[in-house]
């Protein structure tokens, strides 16, 4: 039996280059689907308030979405080649594309990272090796395979890592630890570059969201730095 929550640390690198940031974390048992109608009202209804109200220079300050742009330039990557997902999915929704429908769990955390601006990482908990993980910055040739997305070149990138290797950037997580159909134990990480501030909003929209649809009691929250 895995530990109810995992120990998470940061690199000596990621201190030194990144000193403001916080995160948090949100463990929970949960019950997938493949879809649900509710759910996607709320999102019909935030795409609709950001068209209204966002452009695209607009989106690049949001504060969450500004400070991990420049924590890719602090780590060496180019935030305009290899967006933040918060980033990507506002420009996608101002391109006036839709947001893609995968299933309840990634789309639950896509509407609390398009409301926040944080880029959240979204894992199977029961395919993370080990019960710890570090937040370090990505090395040349390390291998990663981005979801959807074929091998990322993630040198540069902010990178979280289990025993096994990286399971998840701000650009994409990987396919080893992703969620399904088949998850039961969700943990979703909120990586706040910006510091602490709204990191508990954003874990309560989490928690909100999956009692809502889910089928979950919130789970717990452990906040590291």
């Amino acid at each position: 039996m895995k530990s109810p929550m995992y120990h998470i640390t940061l690199s000596e690198e990621i201190k030194r280059l990144c000193p403001a940031f916080q995160g948090v974390a949100v463990m929970a048992q949960v019950t997938n689907s493949a879809h649900n109608s509710e759910l996607w009202r709320e999102i019909d209804a935030f795409t609709r308030e950001l068209r209204a109200g966002e452009t695209a220079e607009s989106i690049k300050q949001q504060p969450a979405i500004a400070a991990t742009r420049e924590a890719y330039k602090r780590c060496g990557k180019d935030p305009s080649r290899y967006r933040p997902s918060a980033e990507a999915l506002r420009r996608r929704l101002m391109r006036g594309l839709e947001l893609y429908q995968i299933d309840t769990l990634v789309d639950l955390i896509n509407l609390v990272s398009l409301r926040t601006g944080y880029s959240i990482g979204g894992f199977d908990a029961d395919k993370i090796q080990g019960d710890s993980l570090e937040l370090g910055i990505g090395r040349a040739e390390e291998p990663f395979e981005g979801i959807g997305r074929g091998t990322l070149n993630i040198e540069g990138l902010p990178v979280y890592r289990d025993r096994a290797g990286g399971i998840g950037t701000p650009t994409s997580d990987n396919e080893r630890t992703k969620m399904g159909l088949e998850t039961r134990r969700i943990l979703a990480i909120v990586n706040g570059y910006n510091g602490r501030e709204g990191l508990a909003e954003a874990a309560g929209m989490i928690q909100e969201l999956l009692r809502k649809y889910a089928d979950s009691d919130g789970g717990t929250i452990l906040y590291f730095e």
